[in-house]
């Protein structure tokens, strides 16, 4: 298996819910993105899944996200916009759109700040 890895940002802001402490005030970050895929096989050229196509579809993607109050948003009107949980989103909707024969979405790791990440992978 090939693994390729992308990497993006993006920033919002939030608040958790049901968290005691300075998160649960509405504050912001800039996290970034990083989105691994898996290739069994590799194209005539030489590639498992070309790097433009990850990237646009992650950055069309983040951009329903870019400089938004994601408890506004309705993937988290019932749940706390939190690094785990915007990872799972972001694996969800990723996955639909890359997974084929070939190429299967493995992780979508969410860095909030430089020293702290959430990743979702599958079972």
């Amino acid at each position: 298996m090939y693994h390729l890895s992308i990497r993006t940002h993006f920033a919002a802001a939030h608040r958790l819910i049901n968290y005691q402490g300075d998160c649960e005030n509405l504050h912001g970050h800039n996290w970034h993105v990083e989105v691994t895929v898996a290739a069994r096989e590799l194209d005539a050229a030489g590639l498992g899944i070309d790097f433009k196509v990850l990237k646009r579809h992650t950055k069309e993607l983040l951009g329903e996200l870019d400089h938004k109050y994601l408890n506004d948003l309705d993937p988290f009107a019932s749940i706390s916009p939190s690094s785990e949980q915007i990872a799972r989103y972001l694996f969800g909707r990723l996955s639909a759109q890359l997974d084929n024969e070939n190429v299967r979405l493995e992780r979508v790791t969410v860095w909030e700040s430089e020293y702290a990440s959430a990743s979702y992978t599958r079972d």
